[in-house]
């Protein structure tokens, strides 16, 4: 290995260091540092065979981190513009989907805490639980709740 490729090597390590990356997220992340000469692909594939990089514990690290205040949507959308296979989005958000008008509720009374008094206010909650990342059928049942409404 030449110079360059093993600061390319050190850099990725100290990333991996930090925090948990997925194998796209790494790459962007080198890729301005890497020369025409380094294989920046080898370089991945070996921190993936030696289990230093992988998308399964970054998928349940983010879940992990993100659980608590954003909807499955949200998560999975974040996952895969991060590169993550659909296998691991797939396996990370099975627990959490369990969860999620549990998940709603709290986030909509940390936010609001009482139930709209008008449908102007209820469509800004919505529209605020929407950009949380819960589904529809979600935010509707965790209003209804509120509201004090039956099914």
């Amino acid at each position: 290995m030449d110079r360059k490729t093993i600061d390319l090597r050190q850099r990725a390590l100290a990333c991996l260091s930090r925090r948990e990356y997925s194998r796209l997220e790494l790459q962007r992340k080198l890729a301005p540092h890497a020369g025409e000469d380094d294989d920046l692909n080898a370089l991945l594939d070996d921190l993936e065979a030696r289990n230093w990089l992988s998308d399964s514990r970054y998928a349940e690290q983010i879940v992990h981190a993100r659980g608590a205040k954003y909807g499955a949507q949200r998560i999975a959308y974040e996952l895969r513009e991060q590169g993550v296979d659909e296998a691991f989005v797939a396996a990370a958000l099975a627990g959490l989907q369990d969860g999620e008008l549990e998940r709603a509720r709290e986030v909509w009374g940390k936010k609001f805490g009482h139930p709209p008094r008008d449908a102007q206010e209820k469509a800004k909650q919505v529209r605020f639980l929407q950009s949380r990342g819960f589904a529809m059928d979600v935010i509707f049942q965790a209003l209804r709740h509120e509201l004090g409404e039956t099914e």
